[in-house]
């Protein structure tokens, strides 16, 4: 099964966050899947739609098909290194704050493919 794959690291955008946009679009065709991002009123959508554009690059460069009947096979968010920052609080006290990244994941293939 020929497949066509995209990952953008070290996005600075939560783990948490960014699992919600892509539960939106797993499963879906790559037009549904586009208009789902273009409606979405989230920063990780403008993200994720631009991972999806390089995915479907990335299928018309393996000449898999019409773009039309690709769909998100696969879409996964893992979580990337953690920026570890003090925030300074009152009596000479601090706090520790974590500044999450993420490691996004889009896999396409055809309609036709069982998941």
């Amino acid at each position: 099964m020929a497949e066509a794959k995209a990952i953008l690291k070290n996005v600075r955008i939560a783990p948490r966050k960014s699992r919600v946009i892509i539960d939106l679009i797993r499963g879906q065709g790559v037009p549904r899947a586009r208009a789902i991002l273009k409606y979405t009123p989230r920063h990780a959508a403008k993200v994720v739609a631009k991972l999806l554009d390089s995915a479907v690059a990335n299928a018309e460069q393996k000449e898999l098909g019409d773009t039309d009947s690709l769909r998100v096979f696969r879409a996964y968010v893992d979580c990337g290194p953690t920026f570890k920052r003090f925030r300074p609080r009152s009596m000479g006290r601090a706090n520790s704050i974590h500044k999450r990244t993420s490691t996004i994941t889009i896999i396409l293939s055809q309609s036709g493919a069982k998941s």
